[in-house]
């Protein structure tokens, strides 16, 4: 279970890493697809059937489609004529401040002291999932939703060259 799962994560970084690295945007699209497929992957070894199936339904399906989609209608392919030059020092700064969020993030989490046991078990259904979703989780669900968000305006602008009109 345990090779299954590190292979599936290996599939997963493999998707990361192409999709940062690539400068192709449409290579890049499609690299973060196996990103997702990947992602599917785990939640199915983890034995949870309903988060793999929305995983590749929503994110691998729709979502990938409606990049791909975006990215050919505005019919910019390749990055390198759009990625300003930066200097060391921006790429330093924004390496340690990434570095700084990964160290404040890891010591919540082990900080954090997790409940030993579950009386009602995991979520398996999809009400019971809507239910912990808008109750106990409601603040990192809407987190994630400003996330996206803000991942939709930087597409736009993207998309736009940059520039407000």
């Amino acid at each position: 279970m345990q090779i299954l799962f590190f292979l599936f994560a290996l599939v997963s970084v493999i998707g990361a890493l192409g999709m940062v690295l690539s400068r192709n945007i449409v290579h890049s699209a499609l690299f973060l697809v196996l990103s997702f497929i990947g992602l599917a992957l785990i939640y199915f070894a983890l034995q949870a059937p309903f988060l793999g199936a929305v995983q590749l339904m929503v994110y691998s399906g729709a979502v990938a489609i409606l990049i791909v989609m975006a990215i050919m209608m505005v019919g910019r392919a390749d990055m390198s004529i759009s990625a300003p030059v930066q200097s060391l020092s921006k790429r330093f700064v924004g390496a340690g401040m990434a570095a700084l969020i990964f160290v404040l993030l890891g010591l919540a989490a082990t900080l954090t002291p997790l409940p030993l046991s579950s009386a009602a078990g995991p979520a398996t259904e999809a009400a019971d999932l809507a239910v912990l979703l808008l109750s106990n989780f409601a603040l990192p669900f809407e987190l994630a939703a400003i996330l996206l968000l803000a991942a939709m305006i930087g597409a736009l602008l993207l998309a736009r060259g940059g520039h407000a009109s």
